[in-house]
């Protein structure tokens, strides 16, 4: 992993899959799951308009909602590129009714707005002439000959470019890296290095500096074999199983995405939560609102989020509940799943809490050490702390409480 932690502390990111097949409303493998040709597909290019683009407007709704870097698609399976690439005309400055270089535009929004970023960049694309006809191929039942290292020579091209042309970028994120291809990894490795020696690097067989994990949370995060933690990140859709936009979608709630987040902390590890822009350029409704309702858990909780990782182990956590934990305040934060009826007890930290909180509020909450528990009820474990809830929940999506260790 790379010196720089930026990507440890971080813990919430944005992941953004754009580009034409937002125009097809049923997500970004459309073209392969419907075995479309170029000819086919090639509509969604001419009518691609995102009159409603928006940037700053995207970067601002990721910067309230606690989100500390960005991944953006630039060229996705189906091989359209967001920017202005010299490699290929089929890109968005060539789109007739678009005529823009959007990745530029994202990318200076973001870092304007403070976030690190992220370039994805899929190794798969299925419009160049040389990629292999592979069982994922749109043209799966049409096999012909291809040039394979005439596309390698095309994609080594192509992330010198992103590399050389859009700033500092903080990480390159890689999908589609089959192993069934030889995508000469070691060779693409040294060259993005040397053109960007801070850089993370993510999903290049053999060469990745991190973990990201599909649309699962790790249980105890991702270890290597002594039990060290290693650094990861999950990536998460927010509705349904598409990451590209549709319109037919089961939506997250945000007290299940908050859930998430914490889940992801709680590991060590980070949520990468995606979104997908409508073929305008707006994000639909359904996720701007559920963004702005983490804004406000985030306004008031964050500090239980950035910074923040596995709790140490003498600490079990109680049921239903999970700790993160700042290592360098020595505060442990208590998440609650389920609201518990007027009290908790916590395990192993009698005599050792100084001062404990609400975050939603900043009220304190009572303790008390070494309590027996009450006659009638569960025996508690020697050398546990009791907490005095209110009755009622607090009303906000997930309640905190801050724990000041002595």
């Amino acid at each position: 992993m790379n010196e720089n932690n930026w990507f440890d502390t971080a813990r919430f990111g944005m992941f953004i899959h754009w580009g034409v097949y937002a125009l097809t409303a049923r997500g970004e493998w459309t073209e392969s799951i419907e075995k479309m040709t170029i000819e086919e597909y090639e509509k969604y290019v001419k009518f691609f308009n995102p009159d409603l683009f928006d940037p700053k407007g995207w970067a601002a709704v990721a910067k309230a909602a606690g989100m500390k870097y960005l991944i953006i698609t630039s060229k996705h399976h189906d091989g359209f590129c967001l920017w202005d690439t010299k490699y290929t005309d089929y890109n968005s400055v060539n789109a007739p009714r678009c005529r823009r270089d959007l990745l530029r535009e994202i990318v200076d929004a973001f870092r304007k707005a403070g976030l690190n970023i992220g370039i994805y960049y899929s190794l798969a694309d299925w419009h160049h002439p040389d990629y292999e006809i592979d069982d994922r191929h749109p043209l799966r039942d049409k096999p012909a000959p291809r040039n394979w290292q005439g596309y390698i020579e095309f994609l080594q091209n192509q992330v010198q470019e992103l590399l050389t042309n859009y700033g500092k970028v903080d990480i390159i994120w890689f999908d589609g890296g089959y192993p069934d291809h030889n995508w000469e990894a070691e060779k693409l490795d040294a060259m993005i290095r040397s053109l960007q020696p801070d850089i993370l690097i993510n999903r290049l067989p053999g060469f990745s500096d991190f973990h990201s994990p599909e649309q699962t949370i790790p249980s105890q995060g991702i270890r290597d074999e002594a039990g060290n933690l290693l650094p990861w990140e999950g990536c998460q859709v927010l509705s349904g199983g598409c990451w590209g936009y549709s319109r037919d979608n089961q939506w997250k709630t945000p007290e299940e995405v908050v859930q998430m987040l914490v889940r992801h902390t709680s590991r060590g590890g980070n949520l990468l939560l995606n979104v997908g822009p409508t073929s305008r350029g707006s994000l639909d409704n359904h996720s701007g609102a559920i963004l702005r309702e983490i804004a406000e858990w985030m306004r008031w909780n964050s500090r239980s989020i950035h910074g923040c990782t596995v709790a140490p182990a003498e600490f079990p956590e109680p049921e239903d509940c999970r700790y993160t934990w700042n290592p360098e305040t020595r505060c442990l934060y208590l998440h609650f799943f389920v609201w518990p009826d007027r009290r908790i007890f916590l395990p192993k930290l009698a005599d050792k809490v100084e001062y404990a909180q609400l975050l939603c509020d900043g009220s304190e909450i009572m303790m008390t050490e070494h309590t027996p528990g009450n006659v009638h009820g569960a025996k508690v474990p020697e050398g546990s702390l009791m907490l005095s809830l209110p009755v009622a929940r607090p009303d906000t999506l997930e309640p905190v409480i801050e724990i000041f260790m002595k």
